[in-house]
């Protein structure tokens, strides 16, 4: 039985993916080391410290992996900060209405840094749906592994196996499945269906969502 629903952030909540991405690139470019599309992409839904840690050792660059977190980190609040908006997901305000008014307890749990949640909350006007927001780096280890989500739901108060992830990467679904716990893929414009065949079930708006729950 699901009594309380936990969110991923970025492409899930709002349409962040193409400035992280344009974030990173810039960073590639910086450091003089080249990525190749279908790399990155094995990245999405993992923490900037992880996906740092093993493009600097698979290419090895010789900056300190701390220093190119930091940067990272660094270059992600400036951007986000000076940003004017920051587009919601179409049908995402409603739902959340909706499953307010049905007294589901929400979470947030993200592999962005903390920093970067606040801010995208805050300018969105979305912390008010929510009770709990976890970071991958509160909780010592970012997607697929588990962590985020057994921290949400620790601090929710709501066992594992009762909790429903909405995600839309394949390390996200990965972490919500090992964590014990169903996930929804929401297949936002320009995901590649693929990458969420393991999700256990796939919905392309708000919606549909809205109509299981």
């Amino acid at each position: 039985m699901i009594e309380a629903i936990i969110f991923d952030m970025d492409g899930v909540l709002v349409d962040s993916e193409p400035i992280h991405i344009e974030i990173e690139k810039q960073q590639f470019l910086l450091n003089h080391v080249e990525i190749s599309e279908e790399e990155h992409q094995k990245y999405m839904g993992t923490a900037s410290d992880v996906m740092w840690r093993t493009i600097a050792e698979r290419h090895q660059i010789k900056l300190p992996v701390e220093e190119l977190i930091e940067q990272n980190r660094t270059e992600s609040i400036r951007f986000f900060s000076e940003i004017n908006e920051i587009p919601v997901m179409p049908g995402l305000i409603e739902l959340l209405e909706k499953l307010q008014q049905k007294a589901y307890p929400m979470a947030v749990a993200s592999s962005s840094f903390p920093e970067i949640i606040d801010i995208i909350l805050e300018k969105t006007n979305l912390k008010k749906y929510f009770q709990v927001i976890v970071s991958g780096e509160e909780a010592g280890k970012s997607k697929p592994e588990p962590d985020v989500f057994l921290l949400a739901a620790r601090k929710l108060n709501i066992k594992p196996e009762n909790c429903l992830v909405i995600e839309d990467s394949r390390n996200g679904i990965a972490a919500a499945h090992a964590a014990g716990m169903s996930c929804v893929a929401y297949q936002s414009p320009g995901v590649d269906p693929k990458t969420q065949k393991e999700a256990d079930s796939i919905v392309k708006n708000f919606g549909q969502l809205g109509m299981m729950l």
